[in-house]
């Protein structure tokens, strides 16, 4: 399976900052997150990721604000935020200091007081008694049901017409605000054939970078640039509670391999939004040794992810529903990030996809040393990471504990 679109030339070294608007300053409005965006360029970020920006539904609505994946209008800005010219001069903002845009959009589901459920009740999903009812979501048809009562489910195979009036929606950011993707809420829930359509339109008015907020490597084939790796998040917490090792990365790998094409751009992270809100923070998860899968999530093949707070040493889980402002007084990892997404933009090796070199594993000599080289040509990166809470020796001198050195030639 290969892509059969070429990925936007500028996506090739960049990586991805999310940003949680409503939490990252008091204000919580464009803005105020303006301000941050010199900040952001300086330490290296690509392309920034907005959480959904469109207005909330007021109806069953979550907590006091609101989940942001409950959209209300999807041509408007939540007005929370700000106004479409705020966000217009963001946009423009973070063009001019080299950063792309992604908003979030969520496809799936609709808010109840959405207009397109009294407008178009035939585009949603029903119950046995013909009723439009609260989205039930299984990760898995084994999994304990989801129960997402302040959303509604569209029904794609049951409303044709729901895909062109989507589609338009999506274009309208791109013709009305200036952006440059999108990061697709939920993706394999929809038809893989909507993508498709979506992205053969989208292309069509200005080359985008599509992610997919699924690992389904057929989204690869005609729809998506990058899809996310939630397997190396899971190895990664294990290797961090010291119930793994080296191996579980080159198992991991192995599996990437033989699942994706060379092509495909995946998306490496230590956290993200549902990550740090409902199932922990980076303290939790990897304590003394988030450092070192920074550095793993940044230099294997893939694109790597920082999530709002991350380089701020976010220790904590974010309020989903109410306001949670980030600190921004001490920036303890800035410095660490600077460091990879320069890696990123600088080394050739580190290039997304089958632009960037392959991943070969080197006998560190010690089992809890991973050792590995990214090449191309005549550069190249090698890593050397100790997972482990006790220094070791190794070919390239003392690794303190959890420590690890990056070698360019």
């Amino acid at each position: 399976m290969s892509s059969n679109f070429p990925h936007p030339g500028w996506a090739a070294h960049t990586s991805i900052y999310e940003v949680n608007l409503r939490q990252y300053t008091p204000q919580g409005t464009l803005a105020a997150f303006a301000a941050h965006l010199p900040r952001l360029a300086a330490m290296g970020v690509g392309m920034l990721w907005f959480m959904p920006v469109q207005p909330i539904g007021q109806l069953n609505r979550k907590g006091t604000l609101g989940s942001y994946y409950a959209t209300r209008d999807y041509c408007a800005i939540n007005p929370e935020f700000g106004t479409l010219e705020d966000f217009k001069h963001v946009v423009a903002q973070a063009h001019g200091l080299g950063m792309k845009i992604l908003i979030d959009w969520v496809a799936n589901h609709t808010a109840w007081d959405h207009p397109w459920v009294s407008e178009h009740p035939g585009w949603y999903q029903r119950d046995e008694q013909g009723q439009i009812h609260s989205y039930t979501f299984r990760a898995s048809p084994q999994a304990e049901p989801e129960y997402w009562t302040d959303v509604v489910g569209l029904d794609y195979a049951a409303a044709p017409e729901l895909w062109p009036t989507m589609i338009d929606c999506m274009a309208w950011w791109l013709r009305e605000a200036g952006i440059d993707g999108f990061r697709c809420d939920v993706a394999s829930l929809l038809p893989t054939a909507f993508w498709e359509q979506a992205r053969r339109e989208l292309d069509g008015i200005k080359p985008v970078f599509m992610l997919a907020e699924s690992d389904a490597p057929d989204l690869h084939a005609k729809a998506f640039d990058a899809t996310y790796d939630w397997r190396l998040y899971e190895a990664m917490k294990r290797i961090a509670a010291g119930q793994a090792g080296p191996q579980a990365v080159r198992d991991w790998w192995a599996h990437e391999q033989a699942t994706y094409p060379p092509d495909a751009y995946r998306l490496r992270y230590t956290s993200n939004h549902d990550i740090n809100s409902w199932h922990g923070s980076d303290a939790q998860h990897y304590g003394p040794a988030f450092a070192a899968m920074a550095v793993l999530a940044a230099t294997l093949p893939g694109m790597p992810l920082v999530y709002s707070g991350q380089e701020a040493g976010l220790a904590r889980k974010l309020a989903f529903f109410e306001r949670d402002t980030l600190a921004w007084a001490e920036l303890p990892h800035a410095a660490l990030y600077a460091r990879l997404l320069a890696l990123k933009r600088s080394q050739p090796a580190l290039a997304n996809g089958a632009a960037g070199g392959g991943l070969e594993f080197v006998e560190s000599g010690q089992a809890s040393v991973l050792a590995y080289r990214r090449s191309t040509g005549e550069r190249s990166l090698n890593v050397w990471l100790n997972f482990s809470a006790q220094p070791a020796d190794c070919a390239v001198g003392e690794l303190p504990a959890w420590g690890y050195r990056l070698l360019e030639t």
